[in-house]
């Protein structure tokens, strides 16, 4: 579950913790969607963005499918896409993700 609260928390976690493909996979959905949360309630901060960055960047190919799931490269309209859509369309243009068939 989610919680704007515990994103530093969750990226302790990621950090810190001898996690397998599976459990960063996991927990790094539950990262953005925290993420996502404080951003709604305008509570997130900046050190946040720098390190899921990173780590999305670092672990892409365990992340690409979490990766275009918020891009949502598919919808023009940013009043239709989540609030981290934007942040997530920077990862996609810095890793080349952006093209599809």
């Amino acid at each position: 579950m989610s919680d704007a609260s515990r994103v530093a928390d969750f990226l302790f976690a990621y950090e810190n913790l001898n996690l397998d493909i599976e459990e960063k996979f996991a927990l790094m959905i539950v990262i953005i969607a925290s993420y996502d949360d404080a951003m709604v309630e305008e509570k997130d901060e900046e050190g946040w963005a720098t390190s899921i960055r990173n780590h999305l960047l670092k672990d892409i190919r365990i992340h690409k499918n979490t990766i275009d799931y918020w891009a949502m490269l598919d919808e023009a309209d940013l009043n239709n896409c989540f609030f981290v859509t934007p942040f997530i369309r920077e990862i996609v243009n810095v890793a080349k993700l952006g093209g599809r068939n």
